[in-house]
Parts: structure tokens; sequence; C-alpha cells
């Protein structure tokens, strides 16, 4: 082979391994740029799974927190709710006044016999005692909401009284609302924690054909609820668009107003079922 030819194929051997090795050392730095940016999101997503990581762990704990208070919120309510009923047992259970508890709701039912005169609105001596002692009671648990409930039999309202209560709903709304104003003017119980309900012959717990099962039914029943079963309203109520459905007389509501207004209580008309 002449030395020239040689040299050629020599010159070109040395400039094709040059060649590969510049393609190698190319391909070479391409994957450990490809594998550093592969490691540098792998970091990134390990530090945004540890970020999420610790705020979830956060907000579990924020819940746990949370979860803990409102069990110890209610094992007070409970507390309370008991301490409440056992006072009113021991101050005025007795054959005329008598004490429930029902779905979270302390309810004290007092035979209208203690309270009013037949088919008057006007407190009795006796009925006024019942109910200081009540707002005495309620003046050491003030977070409490309480709804008087005034109940009749079925005898309509004779001759001579109707041109004041024209039906039961007025009478026992009537009574209601003289047990609310007690309350609030002679025991010192905050109006705002108090609203007066009328249900009339409507809501009975006996038989109305017997005079007992109606002595039972003329009754005033005053209900007390924690803030929660109350309801956080306090917008005024307003009178539903469509009439109740036939068969389904109105519950005649007094709502008490702010004090400082100066406003009379307003009648509410509710539909309610027999």
């Amino acid at each position: 082979m002449p030395k020239e030819t040689w040299m050629i194929a020599s010159g070109l051997t040395v400039a094709l391994l040059l060649a590969l090795l510049v393609v190698c050392s190319w391909g070479k730095k391409r994957e450990v740029e490809q594998v550093r940016a592969d490691l540098e999101a792998a970091r990134a997503a390990v530090a945004k799974a540890q970020a999420d990581t610790a705020d979830l762990a956060a907000r579990l704990a924020d819940r746990q927190s949370r979860i803990d208070d409102l069990q110890k919120e209610r094992d007070t309510a409970v507390q309370t709710h008991q301490s409440l009923e056992d006072e009113m047992r021991a101050a005025l259970e007795s054959k005329d006044v008598t004490i429930s508890q029902l779905q979270g709701k302390l309810t004290v039912n007092i035979l209208d016999r203690i309270l009013f005169d037949s088919g008057e609105a006007d407190l009795k001596p006796d009925g006024a005692a019942i109910l200081r002692k009540v707002g005495s009671i309620l003046a050491s648990h003030p977070d409490l909401k309480i709804h008087v409930i005034g109940h009749t039999d079925n005898v309509p309202i004779r001759a001579a009284a109707r041109n004041r209560f024209p039906s039961n709903w007025e009478l026992s709304t009537a009574r209601a609302t003289a047990a609310v104003r007690f309350l609030t003017e002679n025991a010192g119980v905050d109006p705002r924690r108090l609203g007066a309900v009328g249900y009339g012959e409507f809501r009975p717990v006996a038989d109305n054909a017997t005079p007992e099962g109606r002595a039972r039914n003329r009754r005033i029943a005053i209900t007390i609820l924690s803030e929660e079963m109350a309801g956080a309203d306090t917008a005024p109520v307003t009178t539903p668009k469509s009439p109740a459905p036939q068969g389904f007389p109105a519950a005649t509501t007094n709502v008490l107003p702010d004090p400082s207004a100066g406003a009379r209580p307003a009648n509410v008309t509710a539909p309610m079922a027999k």
C-alpha cells in the first residue's frame, strides 16, 4: 500500500474514532442531564408530598381538636341538662306539675287548675308561685331557651267569654303569653330567651271523653331547649304564603320582641296537624 494511501486511511480512521468519541460523549452528557432532571423532579415531588402530608396532619389535628371540643361541649350540655332536671324535680314536681325528658328537651307540664280559673287567662297566686320558682331556676342557666306552650281540652269556650276568647286557640295562646309575661316581668327571665305558643285542643295527652282526661289536657308546657335545638334565628317569623291544607288547623304563636323595641307581641300563624 502506498504511503500516502496509508496515511489517508489512518487519518480517516482517527477522525472516525474522534467523531464516535464526540457522539458518545454528547449522548452520555444528555443522559446525565436527563437523569439529573429526573432526580430534581423526584426530589420536588417528594418535597411536595412531605408538605402535603404535613398540611394534612395539621388539618387532621385541627379536626381532632374540634371533635374533642365538641365532645366536651356535649358532655357539659348533658351535665347542665341533668342538673337542671334534678333542680326542677326537687323544686316543682307534684301532682299538678310533672317533668319529662324527651329527645333532649326538658318539659315542665303544669295543670291549668293551679295556674288559671276555668276559661280565664289571669294567673292565680299559686300559679304565680310556681312560675317564680321556674324563673329562679332558669336564672342560673342563661344559655337555655324556653318555649311556653298553652293547651286546652276540647270543650268550647262558654258564650260569656267569647268576646275575649273566640275559641280555644285564643285561650291557649293568651295563657301561654300570660306565663311568658310573668316570667319576664316578675321572675327576671330575659325575654329574648322566651317564646309563647298556643295549640288549643289539638295536642291532647289524654282522652277528652272523661273529666280526668280533660283535666290532664288543660295545661301549660314549659319546654327548655339548648341553643342548638332552639336555633339561632333572629329574623321575624313570616306568615306562610300558602294556606294550610284542609283539616290542618293553624297554630298561633306569640313571639316576644326585643324589649328595647317597645313593640307588642305579634300573632303569627303556621300550619299544624291535629
